[in-house]
């Protein structure tokens, strides 16, 4: 089947920006450079932090003159934008951004109207006939504290944001979606909990008479790495989904390092080059018996001396976003297996969800697995175009 007639998106929170200027810059610096490179059409899949989302939405939600000057950017550089990045709310370069990347969670009002605001922004942005999608945080970081009534203030506006959509759709003729992206350590870390939550907040909306909303604006973003960290099989996953009625909204077309052979020190010397204080590294260990285990950050200790029940283990994977035309980094693997099972399964799905490369990790990658920014996104955005062509017209 033919997935969509939208072109391939990466998304642009590989690039510093906290204010207009500076995603305009990255769109000319970056973007088109790449987008010339791959020689057929490419589709920005934005990141506006909340500081520039101030820049392009007034308080009282009305769009200010940025949005035009954003739009014009795009059309002079020959660029679609159907899709915005709306999980990291603050600076996401910062030199130490960790946990925090989970703040405000979904139970908070900041996190709604964020939400809501970049709704209206990329409604504005899309072409004529395109629905929109914004991936957003899993509720919150199972680390934090939270209040009893956590999960229900998460539904309360979730629903809120459907409704919101809904009312946007209705004044504009712009269909946006939410895509709520599982992550590990996160609140909904893996498919049945994720299943488990949407039973549970479409109950919610049934007794609010706002489920016909809710189905049509809220689902998942389906971050590959994310899924394949967890150590779960990715096609019985989203055939869990299917089988749920969980919309896929976006899939997140990601890599994360597998590490074989965890017993071999050369081998986690050379993971240890991972190591490093910007992002959250979550690691996953399965034992020879099928056993998970985790620890909530790669770190130093845990690569030079593991405890047994890591060091045994048949294998390790770790939350950190690696190249995804790269099926080998050095003596480290990654899980370009799993993201081409994701692919095969979502050509089966009788929709359309949204595709983006989401390598956000380039500025942090060992000296061995950088290259210049331009030239990684065209190896990337080249290999996922040859994987589309096994499954879709593309």
């Amino acid at each position: 089947m033919s997935l969509s007639t939208l072109p391939l998106s990466y998304c642009t929170n590989v690039h510093p920006a906290q204010r207009l200027d500076e995603v305009v810059r990255g769109l000319a610096e970056y973007t088109a450079p790449m987008h010339q490179n791959v020689g057929r059409p490419v589709a920005a899949g934005l990141w506006l932090a909340k500081s520039v989302i101030d820049e392009l939405v007034d308080p009282k939600g009305g769009l200010l003159t940025g949005v035009a000057r954003l739009k014009n950017s795009l059309g002079e550089l020959n660029l679609a934008c159907y899709t915005l990045n709306t999980f990291p709310y603050g600076n996401f370069h910062s030199e130490r951004v960790k946990d925090q990347v989970y703040v405000p969670n979904w139970s908070t009002p900041d996190r709604l109207a964020y939400t809501i605001a970049c709704a209206r922004v990329l409604a504005e942005l899309l072409t004529e006939g395109c629905d929109g999608s914004l991936s957003t945080l899993p509720l919150g970081f199972k680390g934090h504290t939270r209040p009893a009534d956590f999960e229900q203030r998460c539904i309360e506006n979730l629903i809120a944001a459907a409704v919101a959509l809904d009312e946007l759709h209705d004044d504009t003729g712009r269909c946006v979606r939410l895509a709520i992206e599982p992550e590990p350590f996160c609140i909904l870390e893996t498919t049945p909990e994720t299943i488990a939550f949407f039973e549970r907040l479409r109950r919610c909306a049934d007794d609010r008479g706002r489920l016909d909303v809710v189905r049509r604006h809220l689902g998942i973003c389906y971050d590959v790495c994310h899924q394949a960290v967890e150590f779960e099989d990715i096609s019985t996953s989203i055939r869990a989904l299917k089988a749920a009625d969980v919309r896929i909204n976006k899939l997140h077309i990601t890599c994360a390092v597998h590490v074989a052979n965890p017993a071999d020190g050369p081998i986690r010397r050379e993971l240890a080059t991972y190591v490093e204080p910007r992002y959250l590294h979550q690691t996953l260990a399965k034992t020879r018996q099928g056993i998970v285990v985790r620890r909530v950050d790669l770190d130093s200790a845990l690569c030079e001396s593991p405890p047994a029940v890591f060091r045994d283990a048949a294998a390790w994977r770790v939350h950190f976003h690696v190249p995804v035309h790269r099926s080998e980094l050095g003596r480290l693997g990654t899980t370009q297996t799993e993201l081409q099972q994701a692919l095969s399964e979502v050509a089966a799905l009788n929709y359309a969800p949204h595709l983006e490369v989401e390598t956000y990790t380039w500025g942090v990658m060992p000296g061995g697995g950088r290259a210049t920014l331009v030239d990684g996104l065209t190896a990337e955005m080249n290999a996922v175009l040859v994987h589309l062509q096994r499954w879709f017209a593309v």
